[in-house]
């Protein structure tokens, strides 16, 4: 089976700086799995992405080295095992609470007796190979997201699941958690950024991975200078949107400057 990457890296000690996938678009993600991250995630949750779109950015990333990654919409089983099947290495999973929910989701990344995961990795084989189904359990990246005040009560007994490789923090709904407005890269100081020290804490305590989004990369290097082994930075639509307006308003700065010499 074609090795995770990933593993190595983060068995290195080293950080994965992983990219972001919104919008639905098999030559997009092919021409973000093109510019150097170690990983690409496809945002099934609050993207456009449906299912056959995943697919065919799948596909495209596979023309990489890219590993590919993916964040489901709930921690639904069936949802989970279909994106696995299509050739998905790792699954970010959004609203993990209780040790109960962080098992179950687990479970579904698993093939039996350790899990539930139906076998059937129709993709999977062509882009794992056709020992897929031998070594799948070893490779497959589990990662659940710490985002909810029930969580932030239940750390260490999310963290000690078996067979849960990280976990990851989405800062926007860590906020909403602890009563803040939604935002990224918050200060030194911030009820958040202590939050997400403590969350930290508590992974390195697991033995654990710990992952966090980020909307700039020299914040994204603070949080490896921390200890954090798997950063993503903004996203394909916020790079896209970000150029595009830097680029108008230089034209309309200039456009101004000329208007006035006249």
């Amino acid at each position: 089976m074609r090795k995770n990457n990933l593993k190595k890296i983060f068995a290195d000690g080293k950080a994965v700086i992983n990219g972001w996938l919104q919008i639905p678009n098999s030559f997009s993600a092919e021409v973000m799995a093109h510019q150097g991250w170690d990983s690409l995630t496809i945002d099934m949750q609050h993207g456009v992405v449906d299912y056959p779109n995943a697919l065919k950015m799948l596909q495209a990333i596979s023309t990489t080295d890219v590993v590919p990654l993916a964040r489901v919409n709930w921690n639904e089983p069936g949802q989970i095992m279909k994106i696995l099947d299509a050739g998905c290495y790792g699954i970010i999973c959004p609203m993990v609470s209780n040790r109960s929910q962080a098992e179950n989701f687990v479970k579904a990344c698993l093939y039996p007796p350790k899990g539930y995961r139906s076998f059937g990795p129709i993709r999977g084989l062509l882009y794992g190979g056709s020992d897929y189904g031998k070594h799948a359990n070893d490779e497959i990246l589990k990662f659940a997201m710490i985002e909810t005040k029930e969580a932030l009560d239940n750390l260490d007994s999310i963290m000690s699941t078996p067979g849960l490789n990280g976990i990851y923090i989405g800062p926007a709904d860590l906020s909403l958690a602890i009563g803040e407005e939604p935002s990224f890269d918050k200060p030194e100081g911030d009820k958040v950024y202590d939050t997400i020290l403590k969350i930290l804490k508590h992974a390195k305590k697991n033995d654990i991975i710990a992952g966090i989004h980020n909307m700039k990369a020299e914040y994204a290097q603070k949080m490896i200078k921390l200890g954090f082994q798997l950063v993503t930075v903004g996203s394909d639509q916020r790079f896209m949107s970000g150029g595009a307006k830097d680029s108008v308003s230089k034209f309309k700065e200039i456009k101004s400057k000329d208007t006035k010499g006249y």
